[in-house]
């Protein structure tokens, strides 16, 4: 018995079957980016009026000023601007390393007492 060797490889199925894999990887990227279905939605000429955007950006500095999507804002006008937005935005926090742990405690207790829990904390790496 003579053992043949190997020439080449074929790689179409290799080849067929990443991109399925291709296929399923962006669709499924698609809708955890955006997070749902994309839909036209009626109007409503009684509905309350809500700011919509991506992401709202709240900001601590060294010397404890706030800033919410780069406007200075005070700690009581925080809770007013962060009403007029749906519980479901995301909010980033960002925070100074020297600022007072106080202060961040503050705007986190604001976030859950309204109920909004699409949080994150903006770090470097």
């Amino acid at each position: 018995m003579q053992i043949k060797k190997f020439d080449s490889i074929n790689v179409v199925p290799f080849i067929d079957i990443m991109l399925v894999l291709l296929v399923i990887v962006l669709t499924t990227a698609s809708f955890v980016a955006k997070g749902i279905i994309p839909i036209d939605l009626s109007e409503g000429k009684s509905s309350d009026t809500l700011t919509l955007k991506k992401e709202l950006i709240i900001s601590i500095k060294k010397d404890g000023t706030l800033f919410l999507d780069k406007q200075i804002i005070t700690n009581s006008m925080l809770e007013e601007k962060l009403l007029l937005h749906v519980k479901e935005t995301p909010i980033l926090i960002n925070c100074d390393k020297n600022s007072k742990f106080e202060l961040f405690m503050q705007v986190i207790d604001l976030l859950k007492k309204h109920d909004y829990k699409n949080l994150a904390v903006i770090t470097k790496k």
